[in-house]
């Protein structure tokens, strides 16, 4: 059964994606900061047809590790847009990028056909230090945020993955298989110039970052295989395995249908349901799959419907055992490679993956296909929305 629509001055809808190249923490990226990845991706959204910059009525950013100070209303502003639009940065960890888009849908949805900016960005190469204040006023350097009090063990990424492999029953060799995959469709993506049409170009004083560069073409099952365990003596969960960090800025712009009728848009992704859900914080990992199954139910879609998944692969073992939980064949998630090759940059990850949506919807151009957008979040979290592509 189809979700039934909003009135069309308040269903939101996608018309427009743009990410940055995603690229290894310290790597093409690492002297920009993070609202120097974003303002060229506002730049592009508001360059596109039937846009104008002053007609933005909020710029919603998600971000993580940022050093505070409102990077959207920065980046925003170095963009060149008017100092009429205001912005707001989101802080749900991993999920951020995502949950801005969600907020927006949700004010699209309070009506006024309103027309918004949302994702995320995330330079983990220049994130700032962190410290506590000790007793004598000096600092206490500390790796990470607290995600949970301490009585609920507040577990490492890492150990967590861990947790949710062995809860789940994730083998090595299929984490292994899932992450060779990623790299692997990632590498023919890119090769396809699949990627071409979201990307936006950053110029960095090495020169112009056109291309993602986490995909490895060298590795092989063999390879996978040698590495070692990377959090828990005689896991499962390697660096292989795993995704790695980086830097990345991805945007969306997200107005009413009724908007989208009046600007001539010709088509996009309707959100037909977002949410978040809670978990156990020692099994984060699963919290995409709580929040998509409310999602589905509240949409009274099945999994079976799904013609395009996009998955945040933090790491393999929490991929698959959400997949599983849903009922999801892995082989129709994620289909030009995920975060395991790509890269994982925190606060932008949700977005990238609406990003990926809207490039894949408008290549295979099947009015009516269902989209899913899901990714697992630090605390015990998931987000998850709902999406379906149409000609409007």
């Amino acid at each position: 059964m189809a979700p039934e629509l909003l009135p069309p001055d308040r269903q939101p809808v996608i018309v427009a994606a743009r990410r940055t190249p995603v690229c290894r923490v310290n790597g093409a990226l690492r002297y920009l900061r993070a609202h120097e990845l974003l303002a060229p991706v506002l730049r592009e959204l508001v360059a596109g047809p039937g846009m104008a910059p002053g007609a933005v009525a909020d710029v919603l950013i998600g971000n993580a590790v940022g050093g505070g100070g409102n990077v959207a209303r920065l980046a925003l502003l170095e963009a060149g847009l008017p100092v009429s639009v205001p912005g707001l940065t989101v802080d749900r960890q991993c999920g951020s990028g995502l949950d801005a888009i969600v907020l927006a849908a949700g004010l699209v949805a309070a009506g006024g056909n309103p027309l918004y900016l949302a994702g995320g960005v995330e330079s983990t190469s220049t994130a700032p230090l962190r410290a506590h204040r000790n007793d004598d006023g000096g600092p206490e350097f500390y790796a990470r945020a607290q995600f949970v009090p301490d009585s609920f063990g507040d577990p490492d990424m890492g150990v967590a993955a861990e947790d949710v492999a062995r809860r789940f029953g994730v083998s090595r060799e299929r984490q292994d298989a899932f992450a060779l995959r990623s790299h692997r469709l990632a590498l023919a993506a890119a090769e396809a110039g699949t990627f071409h049409g979201e990307l936006v170009p950053l110029d960095t004083s090495a020169g112009t970052v056109g291309a993602d560069d986490g995909p490895r073409r060298k590795l092989t099952a063999a390879v996978m295989a040698r590495f070692p365990p990377a959090f828990v003596d005689g896991g499962t969960v390697t660096a292989g395995n795993s995704c790695f960090d980086a830097d990345a800025a991805s945007a969306v712009v997200i107005t009413s249908l009724q908007r989208a009728w009046d600007l001539g848009v010709p088509d996009g992704l309707l959100v037909l349901g977002t949410g978040t859900a809670g978990v156990e914080p020692q099994l984060l990992g699963v919290g995409a799959a709580a929040a998509a199954r409310n999602v589905l139910a509240a949409a009274g879609a099945g999994v079976d419907e799904l013609g395009l998944v996009e998955f945040n692969e933090a790491f393999a073992s929490q991929t698959l055992a959400c997949l599983d939980e849903l009922g999801i064949d892995p082989e129709l998630v994620n289909l030009d490679g995920g975060a395991l090759a790509l890269g994982h940059a925190y606060g932008a990850s949700g977005a990238v993956l609406v990003t990926r949506l809207l490039a894949q919807a408008r290549r295979a151009g099947e009015p009516g296909t269902l989209a899913l957008a899901m990714i697992s979040i630090a605390g015990g979290m998931g987000t998850a929305a709902l999406l379906r592509y149409e000609r409007l």
